[in-house]
């Protein structure tokens, strides 16, 4: 179990923990909900963990930098963390949505971990920010690294587009070109309708990780 930072504002920290389900039913409760402060620990979690892979691995290209990055900051990963920290036991919930298992939830706690990253940053500054990330987060690095546990473009999407859309990107070919021993194909990966990224490749399959690899840039 890893220690939560004290906080110099006890009411930034209860707002990060206040699923809107509660105030859903406790409607007397004078508090917001953790949904904007989730909206700026999200920002937040992305540029210390980009600034951190960046100093610290000189020799990845930009493309192992992003997977890297994608499997520190997926659900399950941070809502480990978030466990980690006791944060499930910290929550303040609706009876319904704690009786379906919300304090286990890794969604609902990897919410309430980026939402407790924006407090801690507005209470006390991007050093303790980057303090608590290195603690729960970039320590893992080595065993990720050791164990090959980092998964190829298409799956990482695949991951976070479900994970932050409920929803499952889709790939298509927009063009062929070249002879028939030595096509290229350009595909492009669309999520809902709109299009985020596009590759090209000697196979169709090389063309969708390319494709899904500028996509990651939007997660």
């Amino acid at each position: 179990m890893v220690n939560l930072p004290k906080f110099k504002n006890e009411k930034l920290l209860a707002q990060a923990l206040t699923h809107r389900s509660f105030l859903n039913e406790y409607k007397t409760v004078k508090i917001g909900s953790n949904e904007r402060l989730e909206f700026l620990g999200d920002a937040i979690l992305s540029f210390v963990t980009s600034t951190y892979l960046y100093e610290h691995f000189p020799d990845f290209e930009e493309g192992q930098l992003t997977n890297l990055r994608s499997t520190l900051v997926k659900t399950s990963t941070l809502g480990n963390a978030a466990l980690d920290l006791d944060l499930g036991e910290k929550m303040r919930l609706s009876k319904g949505e704690e009786n379906s298992g919300g304090r286990k939830n890794l969604s609902i706690l990897a919410d309430v971990f980026e939402a407790v990253v924006g407090a801690l940053f507005l209470d006390s500054g991007i050093i303790a920010v980057e303090k608590l990330i290195q603690r729960v987060l970039l320590s893992s690095i080595p065993k990720i690294l050791e164990t090959g546990n980092l998964k190829d473009y298409k799956s990482l999407l695949q991951e976070l587009v479900q994970d932050k859309l409920r929803t499952s990107p889709f790939y298509k070919v927009e063009k062929e070109s070249g002879p028939d021993h030595a096509k290229t194909f350009l595909v492009a990966v669309y999520i809902d309708t709109k299009k985020t990224g596009e590759g090209k490749g000697l196979s169709k399959q090389k063309a969708e990780q390319e494709a899904a690899k500028i996509a990651l840039e939007y997660y």
